[in-house]
């Protein structure tokens, strides 16, 4: 019987001290897996280019395109691939999007490295991992009655700026983080503005902050 081929796993996140941190947790608990790193879009692109990851630990904060629209890429090409959404951010925020995407899991970054060896272990013997807060928003999705939410009518891009912009960000500044024109970012905050109802940033902040979209 022929062994099997070690685990491929890709740690994308563009803080390298994270990165650091979770490849040596990933090391000890899976000595024959091979792990690689990506610290943007690009660099993770050319990471399936040269050998296609069987799981990728993926932060939604990256620069350039965000997590999201990444998740959805790797979703598309390379659907035996799991995915791990990596965040900064609490459940309600972005999980409920991210598992709608194609995410086996969405663990929060204060989860214990060992927490998260064991979730990469369920994933990658093909489970999925819902945690408590997660089942939750995904029950109260499921059984939502009444008009939803406005922002939940926003493309992933969309809610991105939108929570940016309620954290105080000028266009210019998000423009520069996404590594998108400013023209790009001030047709989102159109459609945002449109789709929501509202007039202005002042009414974009309040609405973030009334539904608790940022921290």
């Amino acid at each position: 019987m022929q062994p099997a081929d070690p685990y491929k796993i890709l740690i994308a996140d563009d803080h390298a001290v994270v990165r650091a941190g979770v490849i040596k947790a990933i090391s000890l608990a899976f000595p024959d897996a091979l792990v690689s790193e990506a610290g943007n879009a690009a660099e993770i692109t050319r990471q399936f280019l040269d050998s296609v990851p069987d799981l990728v630990l993926l932060d939604i904060s990256m620069p350039g395109r965000g997590g999201i629209d990444i998740l959805t890429d790797i979703m598309r090409d390379y659907p035996c691939t799991k995915v791990i959404i990596f965040s900064m951010y609490p459940e309600d925020q972005f999980a409920i999007r991210a598992i709608k995407a194609g995410a086996s899991a969405y663990v929060t970054k204060d989860t214990k490295l060992t927490e998260l060896v064991e979730i990469i272990r369920k994933i990658l013997l093909g489970q999925r991992h819902i945690s408590p807060a997660v089942a939750d928003l995904l029950f109260n999705e499921i059984h939502q009655k009444g008009t939803k939410p406005s922002h939940e009518q926003l493309s992933d891009r969309e809610y991105e700026v939108l929570r940016m912009i309620a954290s105080g960000k000028a266009v210019s500044e998000i423009a520069a983080e996404l590594s998108l024109s400013v023209k790009t970012i001030s047709i989102y905050r159109a459609n945002i503005l449109r789709k929501m109802n509202l007039h202005n940033n002042a009414e974009i902040m309040h609405y973030a902050f009334k539904h608790s979209l940022v921290g």
